[in-house]
């Protein structure tokens, strides 16, 4: 065998140097990199904005987003598990539970938009353009004479939150209305509900963010019927896991990205988010609206709808980190 010169041998032994010396500087890169649990209403996922937002992130900071997508209640549960270090929701009732509990810190509010109504174009309990609790009635009297359906997420989800709401706002209860005939349950996330609607040729409530994304694919022929009223405003908060309730959680990343969420740059990404294509946007920013009152109509709606006690988080569910609030 022909021996190695003395120059192939130093090449040799530089390339293996080199070769280790990166994959050194590869496990360090990625060990520097920490995880952070997001549990996330399908709303929000379902629309593609957090890809987006993620995509931004991760280019920022050494943290890798993991997203668990399910109803509110669900993302609240996996909280208070552990299995969540940060829950991005969208129902302000629950969202005060998980805060008197102590599971829940630092919530803020960083977007908004709208429920819609949606159902068949040819619209059989001719609720178009009415108003929320006739519009309502008016699809309880037709699904009670065998003219229309309603199909409710019945997932325990922000939406779910919303349809019981807006059900007692017009006379009736969820819970008495879920045992007729014509009104159907899903059980799942806004996503698969709009096609089940769409199926059955039925009315649903829906976010508008997901019902562009599906009805701009094609996906589903319903049509939105009733929207932008007071009544359907749809506010979407951050809320860190406190770790004095959860020890272990990542809180001080889930902070982090809290103060991205309501950043000039991620507040901007929110509002251009498929603006193009859908000729509206799917989410509206809020941090400046609420700071400003830049449309003091829907700023109103919003704490109306979303404060407690006047303020999107009262100072005893607030841990640390008050230029959150400055």
């Amino acid at each position: 065998m022909r021996r190695l010169t003395p120059l192939w041998t130093i090449t040799m032994i530089l390339t293996a140097s080199l070769l280790a010396a990166g994959t050194a500087h590869y496990l360090l890169s990625t060990s520097q990199r920490r995880r952070l649990i997001i549990s996330t209403t399908t709303s929000l996922y379902d629309t593609g904005i957090l890809e987006e937002i993620e995509k931004t992130f991760e280019e920022r900071y050494p943290i890798d987003l993991y997203f668990i997508s399910v109803g509110t209640g669900l993302a609240i549960q996996h909280a208070k598990r552990g299995d969540a270090d940060l829950v991005l929701v969208h129902a302000p009732s629950t969202e005060l539970t998980f805060l008197r509990e102590g599971y829940g810190v630092n919530r803020k509010i960083f977007a908004y938009n709208f429920f819609v109504i949606v159902g068949p174009g040819d619209d059989p309990a001719g609720v178009k353009g009415l108003e929320v609790t006739e519009a309502l009635m008016r699809i309880v009297e037709a699904g009670r004479l065998g003219h229309a359906r309603w199909v409710s997420r019945g997932d325990d989800s922000g939406t779910h939150v919303k349809e019981i709401m807006l059900w007692s706002l017009a006379g009736f209860n969820w819970t008495t209305l879920r045992g007729e005939s014509w009104f159907m349950e899903s059980g799942t996330g806004m996503g698969k509900t709009l096609l089940l609607s769409n199926e059955r040729e039925a009315y649903t409530l829906s976010d508008i963010g997901t019902y562009l994304k599906y009805s701009s694919k094609g996906l589903i022929e319903l049509q939105i019927l009733v929207d932008e009223a007071e009544e359907l405003i749809n506010v979407y908060s951050a809320i860190a896991v406190n770790p004095n309730a959860v020890p272990g959680v990542n809180f001080e990343d889930a902070v982090t990205f809290i103060k991205f969420l309501i950043s000039e740059e991620c507040q901007n990404l929110i509002q251009e988010y498929k603006r193009d294509l859908y000729g509206k946007s799917l989410f509206h920013p809020a941090v400046r609206l609420l700071k400003e009152n830049t449309d003091p109509t829907v700023a109103r709606w919003i704490r109306d709808y979303a404060y407690f006690n006047g303020t999107e988080c009262p100072q005893q569910y607030r841990y640390k980190h008050p230029e959150l609030y400055e």
